[in-house]
């Protein structure tokens, strides 16, 4: 991809990961101030100087606010684990449905990847 933009959310929400051996700090309860990047691209910009104009990327905004903002991720990722790799993915098909295939975005348009982070030295990255 010739150009790349990127466009940042964060939620706060709770989860654990009961799945891991008892003793693993993780399997408790706890929360994060998740950072989420969305990287998107496309292979000329269009007439505006754009790869897209970020005002599209409000109804992603819109969507983690209403599930993910100060929600117990165990209750709302449909039976998922909610790793920080497991998130990316459910947000990336957001983005997907949401943004490329809008009819009034522009058809070149891809989804480089979507990066969560759960603390300011970790972060999980899905590309499709």
């Amino acid at each position: 991809m010739k150009h790349t933009i990127c466009k940042e959310f964060g939620f706060e929400a709770s989860h654990c990961l009961d799945h891991l051996p008892e003793g693993h700090k993780c399997r408790q309860v706890h929360g994060h101030s998740y950072k989420v990047q969305v990287v998107v691209g496309a292979p000329d910009l269009d007439e505006n100087g754009f790869v897209i104009d970020y005002a599209k990327f409000a109804v992603v905004g819109k969507k983690i606010d209403d599930e993910l903002d100060h929600k117990h991720l165990n209750n709302v990722m449909g039976g998922l684990k909610p790793t920080a790799e497991l998130i990316a993915k459910m947000i990336h098909g957001w983005v997907y449905d949401l943004i490329i295939c809008d009819e009034t975005v522009r058809e070149d348009l891809v989804i480089v990847a979507v990066r969560v982070s759960e603390t300011g030295k970790t972060w999980a990255e899905y590309r499709n």
